[in-house]
């Protein structure tokens, strides 16, 4: 990304915050046990969908750091972003994070295509495996709402602060209209049905975090961009709230959470969590187009849910991965993250041991107001399983060979390309027929007797 400098070029900005939540507009059977020792090609990242918002979510007992990048179009002053929190936000609590660290975590734990090339036939060998939007309402002038105006509203600013690129409020209220009617008044544009959302959190109890840009700011820092925003507090209470999210929204956003816990894999406790179909071998086509496969492949699975689960595309300790996307989070990483209980970097090892270390489990949510009524709540489970979301390509032999055993596998290529294109048709829902013709013209032609 070119950085900008001035206010009224249109960019494309990273943005993070605490709770996703009013983050406004908001298996198939593996083969033989045998060393995953495929080659990495291709990873299906977050970039891929649009209207999308990632989360990081670090979890120790009560402790929690939550950041959030999204997209955001649009000019750095129209920004601006509100959070319900459970608990009152000291300064010490807020902070930003790169945006490269989010995205390399998002590299790390991505879906991902890996291929073989089979061996010759007739050479005796080992068996192988054959497997936000965000609350963003245009922000205008600061706010300037007298004390007097603030109090007949039920609206307490509890808090101000400066912390990088952005000006944060923490808001407490009374009902929903009074801080509605705050927000409008100090430049906020709320969308029609906010308020009624709004009072299920008052109600909670829950105050409201409010931050958005110091364009001058930004300007002395020369990101050219915004940060993801972090917040970190203590609460029993374990969930993203989405539904502030969906009040304007325009369709289904997609939601990708990183959750990083000192137990094992994180599950949504109020709605079906289920592992995609992963180790499914793939016609070889696939290779030019993973993005488009990975899209459709997870659009059939939301309508096999009928839109109503949280699917876990990766869940393994840092430091593994079979094979791996990118390199591992370092220590560094993943305490700016929020795990504070990794303590250092391990004597420079860059890793972070499996047992007391970090599991991170990689959630990807399909929502809307119809589908998604109620905030997504979270627990931590003791299961370390290994598990990842891959694809594999595998290349036919096609050196001479001449023996009984290269005859075998030559018919048997027949039924296994049978095999990839009905994995094909039933994970991304493609007609049969088209998938078998572009097989064909890259050398997998299915005979038909």
């Amino acid at each position: 990304m070119t950085p900008t400098k001035t206010t009224k070029t249109k960019c494309r900005l990273k943005t993070s915050v605490a709770m996703l939540a009013i983050a406004l507009q908001l298996t198939a059977q593996v083969g033989p046990a045998a060393a995953f020792c495929g080659f990495y090609v291709a990873k299906a990242d977050a970039k891929l969908f649009n209207k999308s918002s990632k989360v990081v979510l670090a979890r120790n007992g009560t402790a929690t750091a939550i950041t959030m990048a999204s997209d955001y179009e649009g000019a750095p002053k129209e920004f601006a972003v509100v959070i319900p929190v459970p608990t009152f936000i000291e300064r010490k609590q807020i902070g930003v994070v790169e945006p490269k660290t989010i995205d390399h975590l998002d590299a790390y734990t991505a879906p991902r295509l890996v291929e073989y090339h089979d061996p010759d036939p007739c050479t005796p060998m080992a068996e192988y495996l054959f497997r936000g939007h965000s609350l963003a309402f245009m922000a205008g002038a600061p706010p300037s709402a007298a004390a007097r105006r603030d109090r007949a509203l039920g609206v307490t600013v509890e808090a101000s602060y400066d912390v990088a690129e952005y000006d944060v409020l923490v808001l407490s209220a009374k009902e929903s209209d009074g801080l509605a009617t705050w927000l409008t008044e100090n430049g906020y544009r709320i969308p029609p049905g906010a308020a009624e959302v709004l009072a299920s959190y008052i109600k909670q109890k829950m105050r409201f975090f409010v931050a958005k840009v110091n364009v001058e700011r930004m300007q002395n820092i020369g990101a050219g961009y915004l940060r993801p925003l972090q917040v970190r507090y203590d609460s029993a209470k374990f969930m993203l709230p989405l539904r502030l999210g969906t009040v304007n929204a325009n369709g289904p956003q997609d939601l990708i959470v990183y959750a990083l816990s000192r137990k094992g894999r994180v599950e949504a406790t109020n709605y079906r969590t289920v592992k995609l179909p992963t180790g499914l071998d793939v016609p070889l086509y696939v290779k030019d187009e993973f993005g488009k496969f990975y899209k459709a492949m997870f659009d059939q699975a939301v309508r096999d849910q009928d839109m109503r689960a949280v699917f876990t595309e990766y869940a393994w300790d840092t430091g593994g991965c079979d094979p791996c996307a990118s390199q591992p989070p370092s220590p560094t990483e993943l305490a700016e993250l929020g795990t504070d209980w990794t303590g250092s970097e391990a004597a420079g090892s860059g890793r972070v041991a499996a047992v007391g270390g970090v599991f991170v489990t990689r959630l990807h949510v399909r929502y809307d107001a119809a589908h998604f009524p109620e905030d997504l709540a979270l627990m931590e489970t003791h299961d370390r399983t290994s598990f990842q979301a891959r694809y594999v390509l595998r290349h036919p032999w096609k050196g001479n060979a001449a023996c009984r055993q290269a005859d075998e596998y030559r018919n048997a290529l027949q039924e296994r390309f049978k095999g990839e294109a009905t994995n094909l048709a039933t994970l991304t829902g493609w007609p049969v027929e088209e998938i078998t013709q572009r097989m064909a013209a890259t050398g997998q032609l299915i005979r038909t007797k």
